[in-house]
């Protein structure tokens, strides 16, 4: 077995990765060491050929690749190692990674610290059980996004697309850009999984339809597909006899829902939240395992690339504070539990009387459209910080700043995080 060693791993070399691997080298760390699965870094970005990306973090609109790229030649620049083609098949409790790769075998590596940044993946047509035959042209709105940007094929030319998150939304426009008939857009909730500027530019523009609280309920077709039946869904989202129809259609792009990819975090005793998929962490993203941490959509299902980095980096820089041994022991923690009208908030946990922290960043999601809201606070039944919030939608993150002086003032091991307002 080929054995190495280095201060600091970072599992995976997407944004999140690179943007880790950057933060902790600038901040000290001389030996880093990123291993990516793919023959090449930048992740996901490197398919998603539509710009929107970089306005919080670069002040320019860039393409997703451009994006990876600047991250891509920063960590070049530092001389940080990375390992392509290399697939990571287990991180034991006592930061060792054992890997594979046709070059050097099977490897064991030893970390002093390790981030897990391992992305996600695409719900399939199993993960949702619809029912029919099992014919060809029924994707993941992801797969068709590589097919069409990295490989050259279109999937196909007449599309029902279901699930309106943001990756639907996009392959709507990108595949009537490349001449394919969009018929739809179907989605099981009242709302659209989606940002609002998606909404705009990649239905309206094209006057693509969305159609709300409609899914497919069965599947049509041998070889090809051939046509979906569509049902209206009650307020229990359970289809609603006599409101079926049929769509022909030869492509169905499921938009349905992401994943956190977190098998090798699971069996390396990682404990997992529920609500997101992702490890349970603290404000430096630090897992139960010392020294292990996670960052990105491995963690939770972001919305922007920018919040990646943004994450990401407070990752790295926290890594490079365990190799440091400035970090102080986590003796006392809140827990922050996720209320009503919320999905989830990260991080999970906040260690208190940390010297010379101004403030925590919490990140979360709403469970429904509100206006007029109110993200609020409360240990035991006492209110202690409260933000308003004009609009809340599930499909866009609400980040928090939580001053020092507030933690400083909680009395009860736990608190409550919960949104209050006027349902849309």
């Amino acid at each position: 077995m080929n054995r190495q060693s280095y201060d600091l791993v970072v599992v995976g070399g997407g944004p999140a990765g690179l943007a880790a691997a950057q933060e902790a080298y600038d901040q000290g760390v001389e030996e880093v060491l990123i291993i990516e699965r793919d023959f090449e870094l930048g992740g996901i970005l490197q398919q998603c050929i539509h710009n929107g990306f970089g306005l919080h973090h670069f002040k320019e609109e860039l393409t997703g690749p451009e994006y990876a790229q600047r991250f891509i030649e920063s960590v070049g620049s530092r001389g940080i190692d990375v390992k392509l083609n290399t697939m990571v098949l287990e991180v034991s409790p006592d930061k060792k990674i054992y890997a594979i790769n046709s070059e050097e075998g099977m490897l064991e590596i030893e970390a002093g610290a390790i981030i897990l940044a391992m992305g996600c993946r695409e719900r399939t047509r199993g993960a949702i059980a619809i029912p029919g035959s099992r014919p060809a042209g029924v994707i993941t709105a992801g797969a068709a996004q590589r097919y069409i940007n990295m490989e050259g094929y279109l999937p196909g030319k007449k599309v029902v697309i279901l699930g309106s998150g943001d990756i639907g939304l996009i392959m709507a426009r990108r595949m009537h850009l490349e001449g394919a008939e969009v018929e739809a857009v179907l989605e099981l909730m009242p709302f659209s999984g989606g940002l609002t500027r998606n909404i705009v530019q990649c239905l309206d523009d094209f006057d693509i339809p969305l159609r709300l609280s409609q899914t497919v309920t069965e599947i049509h077709g041998q070889e090809r597909l051939e046509a979906i039946t569509v049902s209206q869904v009650d307020e229990n989202l359970k289809p609603i006899a006599g409101t079926e129809y049929k769509i022909e259609c030869d492509t169905l792009l499921l938009s349905v829902g992401l994943i956190p990819e977190n098998e090798i975090s699971d069996e390396a005793g990682i404990r997992l939240n529920p609500r997101t998929g992702g490890p349970i962490v603290n404000e430096g993203r630090e897992t139960n395992i010392e020294g292990v941490f996670a960052c990105g959509n491995v963690l939770h299902v972001h919305d922007l690339v920018d919040y990646v980095t943004e994450e990401s980096k407070i990752a790295g820089k926290t890594a490079s504070e365990y190799l440091n041994n400035k970090i102080e022991k986590r003796e006392d923690e809140i827990e922050l539990i996720a209320g009503d009208n919320l999905s989830y908030i990260v991080p999970q946990k906040i260690t208190t009387k940390v010297k010379g922290r101004k403030r925590v960043d919490l990140y979360m999601r709403g469970k429904r459209p509100m206006k007029n809201a109110k993200v609020i606070i409360l240990d035991g039944d006492k209110e202690i910080f409260t933000k308003k919030e004009r609009f809340i939608k599930p499909a866009e993150m609400i980040s928090l700043a939580l001053p020092e002086k507030v933690i400083d003032k909680v009395t009860s091991k736990k608190v409550e995080v919960k949104i209050v307002g006027e349902v849309e």
